[in-house]
């Protein structure tokens, strides 16, 4: 479980965050959603420490992950320990292009911890494996299609068999059908591994087939919160013009 207590961000005179407060909740897809500027993104650069926040407090299973006393000594050590536990699935893959597929998985290993190239080998097989990509260690990304490097970016993050997941709009780029693949194997490897899974998304048709918990953010604040099961059924009028919006534009990209 991760909980963002009363988070608030600027930037300058521009408070981007406002007192959001959300539990992403264990073993579930928890969806962050919002037009572009509401301030999703920053919220998930907090929540990695990209940015400090500038009130609140974050938790990691009640691990104080960011807080306003900031994160040196003993806090800085937490810090680190927890990231170690932090798996990350950037927008565009950021896959290094010089590197095979079997390399980018191990990538992290490497860094991270001492396994021996043998070890470091099978987990990188058994990830590759689990995101369907068996054959393709001796590929380079420029070989792959949009949803194989998705994939391979999702075996990587789960590589160091983090505890937390977090997922920056993995749908971008790709067209509806590889989409529903690579959402389906996002929440198969939450549930099977009982990961805390944080996605940052636009794309309407994730929410309404993964979308355990939804949190939508409106100008900075939390807007609305519930499940794919009850959004259509909300009286929020701002949480359903974005839903229009949505599903508006990803129809005339689907005919343009």
């Amino acid at each position: 479980m991760i909980v963002a207590n009363n988070i608030s961000k600027s930037f300058g005179d521009t408070k981007v965050l406002k007192s959001v407060s959300i539990t992403f909740e264990q073993g579930k897809t928890n969806l962050i959603i919002g037009q572009s500027g509401s301030g999703k993104t920053v919220l998930m650069k907090c929540m990695v420490g990209l940015h400090e926040v500038d009130e609140g407090q974050i938790m990691y299973d009640d691990r104080v992950f960011a807080d306003t006393q900031g994160t040196t000594g003993s806090k800085g050590m937490e810090r680190k320990s927890i990231r170690k536990e932090i798996g990350m699935m950037f927008q565009g893959g950021a896959l290094f292009d010089s590197l095979t597929v079997e390399e980018n998985v191990v990538f992290p290993l490497s860094m991270f911890t001492d396994m021996s190239e043998e070890e470091k080998l099978e987990r990188a097989n058994f990830c590759l494996d689990r995101v369907h990509l068996e054959n393709a260690n001796n590929l380079f990304p420029a070989e792959l299609s949009g949803g194989m490097k998705k994939r391979v970016a999702i075996a990587r993050a789960i590589s160091m068999k983090p505890k937390y997941l977090l997922c920056d709009e993995p749908n971008s780029g790709l067209d509806p059908r590889t989409a529903i693949v690579i959402d389906n194997l996002i929440r198969e490897i939450t549930q099977e591994f009982q990961i805390t899974t944080i996605i940052n998304t636009h794309d309407m048709n994730s929410v309404m087939e993964i979308g355990d918990k939804i949190a939508f953010i409106y100008k900075g604040e939390k807007w609305w919160e519930g499940s794919n099961k009850n959004i259509l059924n909300s009286d929020n009028k701002e949480l359903n013009d974005f839903i229009f919006a949505a599903s508006y534009l990803k129809k005339l990209k689907q005919h343009g």
